[in-house]
């Protein structure tokens, strides 16, 4: 039973260009008793530049636990939190799921004003299936956990989506041609909705290759689309695949364990390497 009392809102806000909040979003920031931000600095300058002044306290991934208590006990006192990060919808690879998920368990109402997401501006500019996808948020900054990761979601039938950090995405690129195929499609959306937006699609090599000869390429904030796996017919034998993998997983790390288990076998990357966690857990 919702509490009648104060409201969350969770508020999607511009992903860089100021003219994509929505008419919603604005009367929410402006009708809020409290603005619960992931940057207190950065939101304060959009809201200096819509003319909004309110309340602020910061909510980010170091103190969240630690701002609950307090938020909940202003919603008690009837009060009206808005929710925002620092660009496009909270929760999605940023701060906010403790607070929603207290908030609701508690009984008070949670609404979300949607708005922009870098995931699905990238997903319809992309050209890639959109059926189904997956989010994988960002990747291990070191590359052998990088690598580990990506042999898992080598057999991912689903297009996927990252975050990756300007000054990783060539390495990350690498990676993804070496556990994926150099000849897997893929779009890297630069600086979406802002000045310099760039989109640059091709097979991984192809982009690698782009990288080289681009100097913006590995510049601004990143957003990684990268088509499935082709789904085939799994013929292989199991009981041999878990022999293969119990032996392999002795003397090499799980990735790469996984890769050979999978061309001894003619299982999957992705199978091979989900059996062998099922064998360690």
């Amino acid at each position: 039973m919702v509490k009648a009392s104060g409201r969350l809102q969770v508020v999607a806000t511009p992903i860089g260009n100021l003219n994509d909040l929505s008419t919603r979003a604005h009367q929410a920031l402006e009708g809020a008793d409290l603005i619960a931000a992931e940057d207190t600095r950065h939101t304060l300058g959009m809201l200096q530049t819509l003319g909004i002044s309110k309340p602020m306290v910061s909510l980010h991934a170091y103190n969240e636990g630690q701002r609950v208590p307090d938020l909940l006990a202003r919603l008690s006192a009837g009060e009206i939190i808005t929710l925002v990060s620092d660009a496009g919808t909270p929760l999605l690879s940023d701060p906010g799921f403790e607070l929603v998920s207290a908030a609701a368990a508690a009984g008070f109402e949670v609404s979300v004003i949607p708005g922009p997401s870098a995931i699905t501006a990238a997903l319809a500019v992309a050209g890639l299936p959109t059926s189904r996808f997956c989010f994988e948020g960002f990747l291990p900054a070191r590359s052998s956990e990088r690598r580990t990761e990506l042999a898992r979601l080598a057999g991912e039938t689903r297009t996927l989506v990252f975050f990756e950090a300007p000054h990783r995405i060539v390495q990350t690129l690498t990676d993804l041609a070496a556990e994926f195929g150099g000849d897997r499609r893929a779009v890297v959306a630069r600086e979406l909705t802002k000045t310099h937006e760039t989109i640059y699609r091709g097979e991984l090599n192809e982009l690698i290759q782009r990288a080289a000869e681009d100097p913006n390429f590995e510049r601004g904030e990143i957003t990684l689309v990268v088509s499935g796996a082709e789904e085939v017919a799994s013929t292989f034998d199991r009981q041999l695949l878990k022999r293969t993998v119990e032996l392999l997983s002795k003397e090499l790390p799980p990735g790469k364990a996984a890769s050979i288990a999978a061309q001894l076998t003619g299982a999957s990357r992705s199978d091979a390497y989900a059996l062998l966690q099922a064998l360690k857990e």
